[in-house]
């Protein structure tokens, strides 16, 4: 088995389409289809199911795809490791991080990267905190700055790297912008909220947060952005609980504290792969948080 051919075939897998993967791979279409039926002959199985709209993976495919992410990524790995033992970090630095994270000034850290590491390639993508763990877990990524929502496991390790309280954010007109005392989780049962996709760290400590105090939230206004978040609530279409960082970013929104989010209820973290299976970019980026990898 080659490794190009397990290069073509997770392509193909992503891009659901041979014309566009053999675009992105920069082959030929005739080429890339003999390289995916060579990969069938050797394991005898088929890996997609062919049509003339789009390929998906059969269930041979989807066992297959998880395992050639990782050992591509491992060989990638081991190149990157050869070429920081010569002096020479090169290779790609893949990174996943959720918007507005407290604690990681993401784009002053990739800059001072680049500084350093001019020859590493850097890729950036952002998304819920459940999902950046999958994709580091699976090789996807290098390494992931989110929020804490789940335990480490034999693919995925957390670092640690800051704390932050429970905040309520509201309009000034709102009848909680003129509360006197810090508020509790059954202090809001009835009201309206504005939150996150379940998906990402801060709805997902929220829930976790409320649930445990017994308290039942009405969500009805649900968004991906954190901008999207602070103009409804500055057209006072509901409140939201956040992290306290948060209300730096709009200065019209009422701040009001909650008393049971205690000082780290939203935890930032970095997501890792294995210590042995951490890229040598990934620890050099770790190195200018001032926070050790391994």
């Amino acid at each position: 088995m080659e490794l190009r051919h397990l290069q073509h075939f997770v392509a193909v897998a992503e891009d659901q389409h041979f014309t566009r993967a053999a675009e992105r791979l920069l082959v030929s279409q005739s080429g890339l289809s003999a390289s995916i039926r060579a990969l069938e002959r050797e394991l005898r199985a088929p890996l997609f199911v062919r049509t003339t709209r789009r390929v998906t993976l059969t269930e041979a495919g989807r066992a297959l795809l998880e395992e050639a992410r990782r050992i591509l990524a491992q060989v990638r790995s081991a190149h990157e490791a050869v070429a920081a033992v010569q002096g020479m970090l090169r290779g790609t630095l893949s990174l996943g991080t959720e918007q507005c994270i407290a604690g990681v000034p993401v784009a002053g850290l990739l800059a001072a990267f680049r500084r350093e590491h001019p020859d590493v390639e850097i890729r950036l993508r952002q998304a819920g905190s459940g999902e950046l763990a999958e994709e580091v877990a699976a090789g996807r990524l290098d390494l992931a700055f989110a929020y804490r929502t789940q335990e480490d496991t034999d693919q995925l390790r957390s670092v640690s790297l800051a704390g932050e309280p429970m905040t309520v954010l509201c309009h000034p007109d709102h009848r909680l912008a003129a509360y006197g005392a810090p508020l509790t989780p059954r202090d809001l049962s009835d009201e309206v909220f504005v939150d996150f996709h379940p998906d990402w760290g801060p709805r997902r400590v929220t829930d976790t947060a409320f649930a445990a105090a017994g308290v039942r939230r009405t969500v009805a206004l649900e968004v991906n952005d954190v901008h999207g978040l602070l103009d409804l609530l500055d057209e006072n279409l509901g409140i939201a609980v956040v992290p306290r960082h948060f209300r730096d970013k709009r200065a019209s929104l009422t701040s009001l504290p909650l008393k049971d989010g205690d000082e780290t209820a939203y935890e930032t973290i970095a997501l890792l792969p294995p210590v042995q299976a951490t890229s040598p970019a990934a620890r050099a980026l770790m190195g200018l948080l001032g926070t050790a990898s391994d």
